[in-house]
């Protein structure tokens, strides 16, 4: 993982809604329904796009387009090599 991408990571993580968006995905079994996840939300439509598109770009979660419909899915490597980066940077492996 680039110093780039441990920020960018850090970054996504660091804000409330994001991460409870996150741990809302990785706590579905296999695909969250976009849709789905909109309607859990008290938040807008536009601010749910924005928190995925952080996401997204951050490499922590994967969008799957399906016709008129999206799935969201947590992209578990990247948050794998994140805690192995943040350890390093920490030494908290030695």
């Amino acid at each position: 993982m680039t110093a780039k991408q441990f920020l960018q990571v850090a970054k996504a993580l660091a804000d409330p809604q994001r991460l409870a968006i996150l741990e809302r995905i990785a706590a579905e079994p296999g695909e969250l329904p976009c849709k789905r996840l909109v309607e859990e939300l008290p938040v807008s439509q536009a601010t749910v796009s924005h928190h995925l598109r952080e996401l997204t770009e951050a490499g922590l979660i994967e969008v799957r387009r399906e016709a008129q419909s999206a799935f969201l899915s947590v992209r578990r490597a990247t948050l794998h090599a994140y805690r192995k980066e943040l350890g390093q940077r920490m030494a908290l492996d030695s």
